[in-house]
């Protein structure tokens, strides 16, 4: 897809920053994930020498593209794409069709600037001789169990990112910082646990409303679903979610047990938890 000089490894494109391995190391990289603190964590540990995310809409305290300042302090050259420009969550269809809405001074001084195509800037980035990332400080998402709003046998979790939902979390409720956007398209990637309900940031619904793309297919599995607006939450912060939010789009299931958009999240939560105490009864 993009070309790099001689002796320089070919870029790398990826559904999400939380898949990269060994081989990221002192590579470009286009991870269709968000621009925030954690994935730019997770793109420096890996050692790219840089990255290009999604602007995720930006949304409330530029937490879509906050990551770009970190990676700054760090020398390493990072770029956001326009959401409405191409679907987060795909790297191919960022690559393909991505347009470059914010840039860190790194990148600039690169050639990147607002308007390039995702591709010419990768293929830029790809035929610098950069050093890989220098170590970051350690990060990590966190979990918080929210006991506030709970019934027996019904836990509540603030998750900063879906991709930290495990077996323990069957059944439950739980309110991610993720978008609500599928990887690559694949339905299997809506959620890897059978939870009761959940809850994304919409990412301000971009191109072709990848930011809803879950919903649909949690509600075939038969789980409630929602989005909140990447405005009114922080992207990448479950407790903002969940504290914060106000409730963009909703599947069945979760209309089905009260849900309305304009709700707040922790009053769609309340819903939830009544449902399911219902069902169990």
């Amino acid at each position: 897809m993009a070309h790099s000089a001689p002796g320089l490894q070919a870029p790398l494109v990826t559904d999400s920053i939380t898949t990269l391995g060994p081989d990221a190391q002192g590579r470009a990289v286009l991870a269709a994930s968000h621009g925030g603190s954690f994935p730019a964590y997770l793109a420096a540990k890996a050692g790219v020498k840089a990255v290009i995310f999604s602007d995720a809409g930006i949304g409330r305290e530029r937490a879509g593209i906050c990551g770009l300042a970190d990676l700054d302090r760090l020398g390493v050259p990072a770029a956001a794409l326009s959401h409405r420009s191409a679907r987060i969550g795909d790297g191919v269809d960022c690559a393909r069709r991505g347009v470059i809405s914010t840039v860190n001074a790194a990148a600039a001084a690169q050639g990147l600037h607002a308007g390039m195509s995702a591709r010419v800037a990768l293929e830029i980035l790809a035929a610098t001789e950069l050093p890989p990332s220098p170590a970051p400080a350690a990060l990590h998402e966190t979990r918080h169990r929210l006991a506030e709003v709970e019934a027996p046998g019904i836990p509540v979790f603030a998750l900063d990112s879906a991709s930290i939902v495990g077996p323990q979390d069957e059944g439950a409720i739980v309110l991610t910082g993720s978008h609500g956007a599928l990887l690559g398209g694949r339905p299997e990637t809506a959620i890897k646990h059978h939870v009761y309900a959940a809850v994304f940031s919409d990412a301000d619904r971009g191109a072709d409303d990848a930011g809803l793309s879950r919903l649909p297919v949690l509600q075939a599995r038969h789980i409630a679903a929602a989005t909140v607006s990447v405005w009114s939450a922080r992207i990448g912060d479950g407790l903002s979610v969940y504290r914060d939010g106000f409730v963009t789009a909703l599947n069945e299931r979760a209309m089905q047990a009260g849900g309305v958009v304009g709700l707040a999240t922790h009053e769609l939560v309340r819903l939830l938890v009544a449902t399911r105490r219902k069902e169990l009864a």
